[in-house]
């Protein structure tokens, strides 16, 4: 319940770990100390307040896709009547779909999402902050309070939440050291956000689709923000008031609204999950696998996204891995996984997985996707298992008959992790557009920047940058240095990847 990637166990960037590239110095090394993210990775008192609490909610009829039975009971008791007050109205809560250029969009992956899509959530700069709207004034107030004990009010609020509704304990995983700080750092950044509006929506979205596969329901909101609250009144106490209290209902009820319209839009056209028959399992290396699966039913996607896999070993456990080719006729999806340390899912896949297991997939999800009515050229950096979603691009690129040029950048801390480089030697023998070069940490003898201004110039190629969460973030930092503008570097938001190595 409540994944944070998106949304959020890890993705394209999820498909790919954190110990193939670009973790210490080296060829992705950032010239720049990231910025700390409070609520990078996404995932209240009494009970006077469920009312308060309670969106609004569309339940949606005749759908004739009704998903498969829920491993969670679905039901939760209504409020006793006197918690049954009014709900926050819908002007209100939807004010913010309302004004949102994209708030309910087409849902069906048949066309690229707009290129403002492409860009990750940016943290809102002084400028910025001078213009932030009263609520948003007290959510990051709250916020900035509470930082120094985030671990205190993260186990509050799950100890306020299987104590006070015991019923949603069955939607998380047995073992809640996987799962611990997604639902409220999901919650925390989405109200981070609640000034930008297209981030926000896009981001809430996504959030709510994926979140069906939990076995998350409408009636199940009211109580996580009651806890939400709860929890921060008494970690915040010290500037808790009436006024910050009513930004935090009004803030939570336009975040879960967003969240349950898209979740009941996304039922009439989409199964909460979808099984798949692995087919084939091809170990690469020793702890790198590709793994071959044949969905139970027709799996619409675009090249360059991602979607979550559960495995039979470890039910409720979700990570995010990007599909490793653009769709196939036959139908069949692939991943490359990397088995690390302590990674219960990958591990699973890559050591354990075999021809005849079912796993269960999520909706698919991602906008690192190629803008096929332009013909700008395509510089890609990926990292490690990060090689998955490029390799798809370049197929992307290769069926719509386009002769663009396709620049790929292939980075390993060792030519043993370039698991993947006769296929990518291959397909660039296939396609005299196509050039790709591996860069190894060990080896290189120039940084990434200089990497890059060396076969240059890029001024009319759109950069796309795939791997583990470092990487992402140091690479999207040497492109902006050579001066490739924000709005044509795509990637798979950071604060997606949850879960960084599994």
């Amino acid at each position: 319940m409540f994944e944070a990637r998106h949304t959020m166990d890890a993705p394209t960037t999820a498909s790919a770990d954190n110990g193939t590239s670009g973790g210490g110095d080296g060829w992705f090394t950032s010239h720049k100390q990231p910025e700390p993210t409070p609520g990078s990775e996404q995932e209240s008192a009494e009970g006077s307040r469920l009312a308060a609490l309670r969106p609004v909610g569309r339940t949606p009829q005749g759908s004739d896709t009704a998903p498969p039975a829920q491993h969670a009971p679905q039901p939760t008791p209504a409020p006793p009547p006197a918690l049954a007050a009014p709900p926050v109205s819908a002007e209100q809560t939807h004010s913010i779909a309302t004004h949102a250029p994209h708030a309910i969009p087409n849902h069906g992956p048949t066309q690229p999402p707009p290129p403002d899509q492409h860009l990750p959530p940016q943290r809102a700069n002084p400028a910025q902050a001078q213009q932030a709207s009263p609520d948003a004034i007290l959510i990051r107030r709250t916020m900035a309070e509470v930082a120094p004990v985030a671990d205190k009010v993260t186990s509050y609020f799950y100890a306020l939440l299987f104590v006070r509704h015991p019923d949603l304990r069955s939607l998380f995983p047995a073992a809640m050291d996987t799962q611990r700080d997604r639902l409220l750092k999901a919650l925390l950044t989405a109200a981070e956000h609640i000034d930008n509006t297209p981030v926000l929506v896009d981001y809430l979205q996504n959030l709510g689709r994926g979140h069906r596969k939990y076995g998350t329901r409408p009636e199940h909101y009211p109580a996580v923000g009651e806890c939400l609250i709860g929890a921060l009144s008494k970690y915040a106490q010290n500037i808790w008031d009436p006024e910050l209290e009513a930004a935090w209902v009004r803030t939570y009820t336009t975040i879960s609204q967003v969240m349950i319209d898209a979740a009941a839009t996304d039922e009439l056209r989409a199964p909460a999950w979808w099984y798949a028959e692995v087919v084939a399992h091809d170990l690469r290396t020793p702890d790198v696998a590709v793994v071959t699966v044949r969905p139970d039913q027709p799996y619409p996607f675009l090249a360059g996204q991602y979607t979550s896999l559960e495995t039979p070993w470890w039910p409720r456990i979700w990570r995010h891995y990007s599909f490793a080719s653009a769709p196939r006729s036959d139908g069949l999806l692939s991943f490359h996984v990397k088995a690390v340390p302590a990674g219960w899912v990958s591990n699973a896949l890559v050591h354990r997985a075999r021809p005849g297991d079912i796993l269960r997939l999520g909706p698919p999800t991602g906008s690192m996707t190629v803008d096929h009515t332009t013909d700008s050229g395509l510089l890609c950096l990926g990292g490690g298992t990060g090689i998955a979603p490029i390799k798809a691009l370049i197929e992307d690129v290769a069926e719509h008959g386009e002769r663009r040029p396709v620049e790929v950048f292939y980075g390993a801390r060792t030519d043993h992790d370039l698991y993947d480089i006769d296929t990518m030697l291959r397909l660039q023998q296939s396609h005299p557009w196509l050039s790709v070069r591996a860069v190894i940490d060990q080896l290189a003898r120039v940084q990434l920047p200089d990497a890059i201004r060396q076969y240059g110039p890029w001024n009319e190629f759109d950069a796309f940058v795939s791997g583990p969460p470092g990487m992402i973030r140091s690479g999207v930092d040497a492109l902006r240095d050579i001066g490739i503008p924000s709005s044509r570097i795509r990637h798979d938001s950071v604060e997606e990847l949850v879960v960084i190595g599994d």
